[in-house]
Order: C-alpha cells, then sequence, then structure tokens
C-alpha cells in the first residue's frame, strides 16, 4: 500500500499545486453566489423601455382608469377602430392593443394583441389592474345593493395575516426554532452540491486513467505498481484534492458569516444606544432620532436569517456531508474509473456512463421532491439505497427529526456497497487497463469480471 500512497501523494500535489485550482477554488463561491443572487436581482431591476398601449374598453368602464407608469402608457381609442388599429400594429406607435369585452363584469376575460410575445411584466401588470378596478366595481354594487356605505372598510377590517412560527422539539422535549424555508435552501444546495462534487471529481478519474491508457504510460507504470493500488491511489488522491476545496470554501464560508454577523451585531447596538439615549434624555439629535428605528427595522431579516441558520444542526450537517460527499465519490468514481479503463476514447465511453449516473441524475431530480416530503416513503428509500444516498440523506438532515439509526443504516449500507464495488471495478480495471484497440461491451466486460485474476 506505500505504493498506493505514492500516487496519491501524485495526483494531490499535481492538482493542487496548478494555478488553475486555486484559481477554481477562490472564483467558485463567487460563481455559486452570482448564480444564487444575481437571477433575483436582475427580476427586480425594471424595464425601462417606453410602451404605449392602445386600450379599447366596450364597457367605457375602464376609461382613463387604468394606472399609467413612467414606461408603460395607455391611449383610449373608440371601438370601431379595433379592427383597424388591431392590424396596423407594427406600423403604428402602439405596442399591444388590449380589448376589453362587453361582458368582461362575467367572464374575467380580456384580450391583448400584439405583433410581437407581450413581455412578462405587462401581462401581469394589466392583469393586476383590471383585476383591481373589476374588484373596486363590484364592491360599489355590492355596497350600492347593501345601502352601506361603510361596508368595504369593515370588509378591510376582517383580512388578517397569520405568522405562524414553526416549533422544532429535540430529543429531549426542548423548543427550538426552525425553518422549513432554511431547511429546504439548505437541504437542496448541500445535495446540489455534492451530486456536483461527485460529477467533476469522478469525471477527473475517468479522464485520467483515460490519458494514462491512451499514451500508454499505465504501461510503464504497472510495471513497479500493482493496478489496483494505482486505482486506489488516484481514486483517493483525487478525494483529497476535493476535500481540500471543501475546507477552504468552509473557512471562508465562516469567516464571512462571523463577519456579517458581528458587523449587523455592531449595527444593532448602535440602534439599541440611540434609542436608549433618546428614552434618558427626551432630547436628541433629529438625525439620531430617524436613524435608530430604520438600523433596527433594516437588520431584523438578517439577524432572523443567521437565527434560522443556527438552529440547524451545523455539527451533524457537516460530518454527513463530508461523510456522503466521501462515500459518494468513491463509489461513482470507482465505476469511472473503470469505465475509463475499459474504453480508448470519451466517444466510447458516453454508452457505459449514462447506466451507472441514471441513479445520481435521479436523485438530483427528486431533490425538490424529497424537500416537500422528508420523512415520506421515497426519502426513507432513497436515502437507503447507496446510488442515491449521498444526495438524498443529506438533503434530510436539515429538517431535522431522521432518526439516528437511519443514518448509521444508510453509512453502512453505503461502505458495504462501496467495498464490494471497489472489489467489481477492481477487477475490470486490472483487465482493462493493458487492453488496446478492441472496443468494450457490456458483455465483454462481464467475462472480465469472471476472471481469475484477482
Amino acid at each position: 500500500m506505500n505504493k498506493a500512497f505514492i500516487v496519491l501523494q501524485r495526483e494531490y500535489l499535481t492538482r493542487v499545486k496548478k494555478k488553475s485550482f486555486l484559481i477554481a477554488t477562490l472564483i467558485t463561491p463567487i460563481f455559486m453566489l452570482a448564480v444564487t443572487i444575481l437571477p433575483g436581482y436582475l427580476a427586480t431591476v425594471d424595464d425601462k423601455e417606453s410602451r404605449t398601449i392602445a386600450v379599447i374598453d366596450e364597457t367605457s368602464l375602464f376609461l382613463n382608469n387604468l394606472p399609467e407608469t413612467q414606461y408603460t402608457k395607455f391611449h383610449y381609442l373608440p371601438v370601431e377602430q379595433l379592427q383597424s388599429t388591431r392590424n396596423s400594429l407594427g406600423k403604428n406607435n402602439y405596442y399591444a392593443v388590449l380589448h376589453i369585452p362587453a361582458n368582461i363584469l362575467t367572464t374575467n376575460k380580456a384580450e391583448i394583441y400584439a405583433d410581437k410575445q407581450v413581455t412578462f411584466d405587462i401581462k401581469e401588470y394589466i392583469q393586476s389592474k383590471l383585476g383591481t378596478e373589476i374588484e373596486r366595481l363590484k364592491k360599489a354594487k355590492i355596497i350600492a345593493a347593501t345601502g352601506m356605505p361603510d361596508l368595504e372598510q369593515k370588509l378591510e377590517k376582517t383580512r388578517t395575516n397569520i405568522d405562524l412560527s414553526t416549533i422544532r422539539l429535540d430529543s429531549s422535549g426542548n423548543a427550538q426554532s426552525g425553518s422549513a424555508e432554511m431547511s429546504m435552501v439548505v437541504g437542496y444546495i448541500a445535495g446540489f452540491m455534492i451530486y456536483m462534487f461527485i460529477f467533476i471529481y469522478g469525471s477527473f478519474v475517468m479522464r485520467g486513467v483515460m490519458e494514462e491508457k491512451s499514451n500508454r504510460i499505465v504501461e510503464v507504470i504497472v510495471s513497479s505498481v500493482k493496478p489496483f493500488q494505482l486505482m486506489l491511489g488516484k481514486i483517493m488522491g483525487i478525494a483529497l484534492v476535493g476535500l481540500t476545496q471543501v475546507a477552504i470554501w468552509v473557512i471562508i464560508g465562516a469567516g464571512a458569516m462571523t463577519g456579517i454577523k458581528a458587523f449587523y451585531a455592531n449595527d444593532n447596538i448602535a440602534a439599541v444606544q440611540a434609542q436608549n439615549i433618546m428614552s434618558s434624555n427626551g432630547v436628541v439629535q433629529e438625525q439620531m432620532i430617524q436613524q435608530a428605528p430604520a438600523a433596527t427595522h433594516s437588520n431584523e431579516a438578517i439577524t432572523h436569517i443567521f437565527s434560522m441558520i443556527d438552529n440547524l444542526p451545523i455539527p451533524l450537517l457537516i460530518g454527513c456531508f463530508i461523510f456522503f460527499f466521501l462515500g459518494g465519490y468513491l463509489l461513482y468514481s470507482s465505476m469511472m474509473g473503470a469505465i475509463g479503463a475499459a474504453v480508448d476514447s470519451e466517444e466510447d465511453a458516453q454508452q457505459f456512463m449514462l447506466p451507472v449516473t441514471i441513479p445520481l441524475i435521479l436523485s438530483i431530480v427528486i431533490l425538490v421532491s424529497i424537500a416537500k416530503n422528508p420523512e415520506g416513503p421515497l426519502a426513507f428509500w432513497t436515502s437507503l439505497i447507496p446510488f442515491t444516498s449521498p444526495v438524498i440523506m443529506i438533503a434530510r438532515i436539515p429538517f431535522g427529526g431522521v432518526p439516528t439509526w437511519q443514518i448509521i443504516l444508510s453509512m453502512a449500507i453505503l461502505v458495504a456497497t462501496i467495498v464490494g464495488m471497489i472489489w467489481v471495478t477492481g477487477k475490470i480495471y486490472r483487465t482493462g487497463i493493458l487492453m488496446y484497440g478492441k472496443k468494450a461491451s457490456w458483455k465483454e466486460i462481464w467475462k472480465w469480471l469472471r476472471y481469475n485474476n484477482y
């Protein structure tokens, strides 16, 4: 095994010393943050293109009643111009034609015509304003029929928004505040990260084996190192590369969270001090009076988010993440290493990759369903099946309440499967690594498994 350690050391140091490793390690968190935040930010960016929409109102109830924005204007036209205006779209200055039929109050339907697809924001805006105006008209009709002018105000007072807090009880019966939304987000992100890491680093193993095989380097290596030692060293070396990256990201994330918490904690202390000065002195500068409540209100959301994160089972989550990352990686990378040894090119590898990775792809497909029902039968069985458990079990843990025996059983099954899979793939690797020119097939690989050469 000393030779396997030498291979491990070479694989690890060769990759870690590359500039691309450092760049990828530093850029990946920024990329993930951008992928998470940028779509939400872009969704909030206003569309600043000016548009004029012609309105044909057969009811005359909406004339001059549709509110305009800085960039969305309405031009009301007679009913007789509906056909001509609609036919001349693209030639006139109208972006679209809004047709409000005479029976809109009973059908709740209207049409908008355009020579190209109307934007989602425009459609939603018009739907919202038409709906609001119809509600106002219907309320006015009901008020007139009942003879109660204050009916709308009374109905408005009956509207109630419920703030439902989720309290999670631990094994000792102690209450802890929780958040289903935060658990779902953390579970999905953790599961997706394991899925991504297994694919990326497993592919490194397969490509590394294929490169050594195609360049005939492996013929020189196996003269002094057993094929199984070569495979084991390569897999474990790349696994350490992945753990190094994860460790760096954990340190960066922990440092960033600590800094953000300290920053907002100082803001909260400043706000409280300002409020204390107001209550003790009675007279305080106007700027402090305005800033103290504003600072407190703006920090409430951030403080609540950190509170939800603190209530997650962080130590268990980190420990299970490392275990299932390593377990899933060892399982799939051993199979991908065997595929790399069996084929001569990436084109030939595709016929073997899909059946091997289908369970992993399936686990990410059902991840949303698992997050919605982490205690259901689908979540239970897929968290025990070793080919899906690395993704599914880590997605269940943030919700809490996963019995310890289920986690231990999932780990035990995964470890047993890894041992068996390494034995199987070792036989494939031993035979396939020195075979050239012959295109491998499932039938041929089955013959290799039956050879008594291991």
